[in-house]
């Protein structure tokens, strides 16, 4: 199991991917219904999603999973019923289950038809998004520049923040990663 260590008291996220032993796929999805209810009885669970293996893509499951902790996912996967799921689940996968668990900037880095690679180096990931904050801050200040004249500072600026995060978490930052993904993930398999 790959864990990535993650800050205490923010919200995190987990990638698990399982490959399915072929025939498996009925008892694996009557397995993921089970654990997902389990899962979703813990304190600071927020979701999980379910993106199964499409045809010329991964052949993996992946469930990406939120809790609002670092300590609340800590104590989903160390617990009993999670374990006893784990070992029902052997029989169903080729592998051990991969687990990414991710906390800041590298979710803005992971494209939804590359699932599960290490995020870049964090000094990569770092130039992209001052590029993306420049660009986003660049169009946004010259478009709000005329209300500057009639709104308070404090509601300007929050008005500015808030598109620019926007524009960066739908827009700017997939195309970005998209755009600079071979250098991005340069010696990387």
């Amino acid at each position: 199991m790959n864990k990535t260590p993650a800050p205490k008291n923010q919200y995190v996220t987990a990638v698990i991917s399982h490959q399915i032993l072929p025939g498996r796929e009925s008892g694996y999805e009557q397995w993921l219904k089970g654990i997902a209810a389990d899962a979703r009885t813990f304190e600071g669970h927020l979701g999980v999603s379910i993106f199964r293996p499409q045809p010329g893509q991964s052949p993996d499951y992946v469930s990406v999973l939120r809790f609002e902790s670092c300590h609340h996912l800590k104590t989903w996967l160390e617990s009993d019923i999670r374990r006893d799921w784990i070992e029902r689940v052997k029989p169903l996968i080729r592998e051990p289950e991969r687990i990414e668990v991710l906390t800041g900037l590298e979710a803005w880095f992971d494209l939804p038809h590359r699932p599960l690679q290490p995020p870049p180096p964090r000094y990569k990931m770092a130039l992209v998004t001052w590029l993306g904050v420049l660009i986003a801050t660049t169009i946004i200040g010259r478009l709000l520049a005329p209300l500057a004249a009639y709104l308070p500072a404090f509601l300007l600026s929050l008005l500015a923040t808030g598109l620019t995060v926007l524009a960066l978490t739908y827009f700017l930052m997939p195309n970005l990663t998209r755009l600079f993904y071979p250098w991005l993930y340069s010696n990387r398999k």
